[in-house]
């Protein structure tokens, strides 16, 4: 039995945050950013709007697009850095919103977030453990950055992705799944408070600690070079050759960084799928968004390969090789 991908779905909040308002907001402009991230809006959700409703708003249209019903799931799993509550989890609240009776749990690999959850839904769809898995990914981004940092504040906004992964049906196959860890550059990207190593106090409030830290520089010299690497190990296990990629959907973390990444598989510009200028980075959600879109956008026939792959704290990189079949089984 091979694990698919039956259905999608994305959610991205009313609320638009444009360079030219951040222009407002610190010392930046629409040319800097645009430049040297290729960002030109982002969303924001509610004050009152939060990662569970996001993601509940994305799993109902990835349940719809697969025509499956609540009591088809049997697992629910979210990927987000940005939960709810640190407990219960935010899959046990999308599971109770969504009339799901199924196991519910988070994982949190950052940005990578839903290349390591397809990993996991793969495996437990291809071991028979589970028939069908609901895969959410959702951030609310906003909640933690610091808005007054400029590095920082012009590239991430808020959004869901979801996916149905199932062993019956039409869908994208997930052939491959490669991904990748090194704990020893967690401090590259990380929220310093918030954890039981720092726990909130009035300090680490006056202090920011409970917002984005980013060593910029350094995250762009491993992020091109770790998701490239993946890539590779990836398409070698799968015996597929880069010419055979169809498109690439990549983090949206930084246009630059996908530009170079694009350029070393010699894939064109319009076999990139680009979600960055209206969105910018949203973590785990980012690659689901695109995809979603891709798949809404252009019609994917039997044979032609999609590649995922992401890059983020912990630091966190995976790809994953889906290819369209129409078979059932």
């Amino acid at each position: 039995m091979k694990a698919k991908i039956v259905g999608t779905g994305s959610y991205l909040p009313k609320r638009v945050l444009t360079n030219a308002d951040l222009e407002k907001m610190v010392e930046t402009s629409d040319e800097w950013i645009v430049t040297r991230t290729g960002m030109k809006e982002r969303r924001v959700a509610r004050d009152d709007e939060f990662t569970s409703d996001m993601g509940v708003e994305a799993a109902q249209k990835a349940m719809e697009s697969a025509g499956i019903t609540a009591d088809q799931v049997d697992l629910v799993l979210v990927a987000t850095l940005t939960p709810d509550y640190m407990f219960p989890s935010t899959a046990c609240l999308i599971q109770s919103k969504l009339g799901i009776k199924g196991a519910a749990f988070d994982m949190q690999a950052a940005c990578s977030g839903y290349v390591y959850g397809l990993s996991m839904a793969k495996a437990y769809v291809e071991s028979g453990l589970y028939q069908t898995v609901l895969l959410v990914a959702s951030e609310k981004l906003s909640s933690i950055v610091n808005y007054s940092d400029r590095n920082t504040c012009v590239l991430f906004g808020d959004g869901a992705a979801a996916c149905i992964v199932s062993g019956k049906g039409k869908g994208l196959a997930i052939r491959d799944v490669s991904l990748g860890c090194d704990g020893e550059l967690s401090q590259l990207l990380s929220m310093p408070a918030g954890g039981v190593k720092m726990p909130a106090s009035q300090k680490t409030v006056e202090d920011k600690l409970h917002c984005i830290h980013m060593e910029g520089k350094e995250v762009f010299k491993h992020a091109v070079r770790r998701m490239e690497a993946s890539t590779k190990e990836c398409l070698e296990k799968a015996g597929v050759l880069q010419s055979e990629i169809s498109w690439l959907v990549p983090h949206q973390a930084n246009l630059r960084i996908i530009e170079a990444l694009a350029k070393r598989f010699e894939i064109p510009d319009d076999r990139v799928f680009l979600t960055i200028h209206k969105y910018g980075n949203t973590s785990a959600s980012s690659v689901g968004i695109a995809l979603d879109e891709l798949l809404k956008e252009h019609k994917i026939t039997d044979g032609e390969n999609i590649v995922l792959t992401a890059f983020g704290a912990g630091l966190t990189w995976g790809s994953s090789l889906l290819t369209m079949s129409g078979d059932h089984e």
